[in-house]
């Protein structure tokens, strides 16, 4: 069963899917132009980060930025590679909208 909860980053799997979301905007993006969060980025108190896990491994992640002004920045989505396509990205998008 897919859960959705905060996330504090310490897990090992959440951190590792952080990185191949990092490794992939500075793949794919030009020199100059990735405005992901790090991991100091996605701790700052203006941001909430979400996880859905399945069986305690991360599956995918999405990041809130609060702009202080009742509207908010979606930050660092990413699914993993082996959970694509199995609603992650929807089910994560849906619990942000609830929030």
């Amino acid at each position: 069963m897919l859960s959705i909860e905060r996330d504090d980053l310490t897990s090992e799997s959440t951190r590792a899917l952080l990185a191949l979301h990092l490794r992939g905007m500075h793949e794919n993006s030009p020199p100059g132009a990735v405005f992901a969060l790090d991991l100091s980025g996605l701790t700052s108190p203006d941001v909430t980060l979400w996880t859905a896990r399945k069986n305690g491994e991360t599956l995918g992640m999405v990041a809130l930025r609060d702009l202080r002004d009742e509207t908010g920045e979606l930050k660092s989505m990413r699914t993993s590679p082996q959970a694509l396509r199995q609603g992650i990205a929807a089910a994560l998008l849906d619990h942000v909208i609830a929030e």
